[in-house]
This record gives C-alpha cells, sequence and structure tokens, in this order.
C-alpha cells in the first residue's frame, strides 16, 4: 500500500539524535497510556515520570500540552495507516473489512484523546485535516481496490464510509459486542448485488 506518502504528511516533528529520539519515544508511549488510561487528565509530570525522564525533557519535546497530545494523535493516525499493509496479501473485501474492523477499534479507544485535542483547536486545524487526509488516502485505496473487483458498491465513496464507521465506533452507552453487531450490518451494506 503507499501509505508512505499520506503519513509522511503528519510525521511529527521526531528528534534525530538516538538519545532525543529514545527520549521522544518514551514519552509518545508514556502519553498515549495516559491518556488512555486516564481520559486524557494525566499530568504532564505523571507522564515525563512514566517515560523515566524529566519534565524539561518533556517540554523540549513537547513545549505545551497542546503539542504533546497532536504528536500522540499524529502517530496513532500514522500507525492505524500503515496497518493497512497487514492486508495487502488478501482478497480485496477481506482487506476492506479487516482493515475497517481495525480502524473502529481505533476509534473506539481514542474518544479521550480526540476530545483533549479538540479543547485546544477545531476540526479545520491543520493536525485534523492531515490526519483525515492520511485516514481518507489509505481507506480510498483499500475501497477503489474492493470496488474494481466488483466487491463494493460501485456508488460507493470513502468519505461516507469513513462517517458511518467513525458514527458507529462513537456510539454512546453501547452494549458489549453492539459496535461490532452493528459495524457488521454497516458492511454487509456496502457489499454489491446485482439485481
Amino acid at each position: 500500500m503507499s501509505t508512505d506518502a499520506t503519513t509522511s504528511e503528519l510525521a511529527p516533528r521526531r528528534p534525530k539524535r538516538a538519545d532525543a529520539a529514545r527520549n521522544y519515544d518514551l514519552l509518545i508511549a508514556a502519553a498515549r497510556e495516559a491518556f488512555t488510561q486516564d481520559d486524557a487528565e494525566a499530568s504532564l509530570e505523571d507522564i515525563a515520570r512514566r517515560a523515566g525522564v524529566g519534565i524539561g525533557t518533556l517540554y523540549r519535546n513537547f513545549p505545551t500540552r497542546k503539542d504533546l497530545l497532536a504528536a500522540v494523535y499524529e502517530e496513532e493516525v500514522q500507525a492505524i495507516c500503515r496497518s493497512a499493509d497487514d492486508f495487502v496479501g488478501l482478497p480485496p473485501w477481506e482487506a476492506l473489512v479487516g482493515w475497517l474492523r481495525r480502524f473502529t477499534q481505533y476509534a473506539v479507544t481514542k474518544h479521550a484523546l480526540m476530545d483533549a485535542l479538540m479543547s485546544y483547536v477545531d476540526r479545520d486545524d491543520p493536525v485534523f485535516r492531515s490526519c483525515r487526509v492520511a485516514i481518507n488516502a489509505t481507506g480510498t485505496e483499500l475501497l477503489e481496490r474492493a470496488k474494481a473487483s466488483g466487491d463494493v458498491r460501485p456508488d460507493t465513496e470513502f468519505t461516507d464510509v469513513g462517517r458511518m464507521v467513525g458514527s458507529i465506533a462513537t456510539m454512546r452507552q453501547a452494549e458489549p459486542g453492539q459496535i461490532e453487531r452493528v459495524l457488521e450490518l454497516a458492511l454487509d451494506g456496502l457489499r454489491y448485488r446485482p439485481a
């Protein structure tokens, strides 16, 4: 898949020196864990402590909480886009469905992170715009393969599929297994069925 082109637009400002890059990665990992466990309310001091670095190292890499939230969000989007490569060898329908399931799982777990970032920026911020471009490019490539193979309705666009899957992932008060069941129903509606 051509995810390199789509994810390079996101590339957070990762340091080049080995020790600085290691600290950056430790901070991202600690923040990802903290923001998932603590609903994005963890203190920056706690994140530095979890990463095993000083608060000065955190601030050198991420001068503000917004910078850290944005970097974690961008890293997560890069990972979900790169994960499309895991489905390359599968038939087009299976590849699309596999990636959409993974995307849904990702979206379910990222509410707190996105909500926290939204307290600093709006939907048109460059962070969200570049992430939308990357996700749409990845999803469109998978969708076009499935359409070309005759598995998906020809009138389907990824922007519609992305909104559908995103809405399913953000269902409030879903019962256990309900998101997966609703997703299966929605994916079944994408299938091409000749009249």
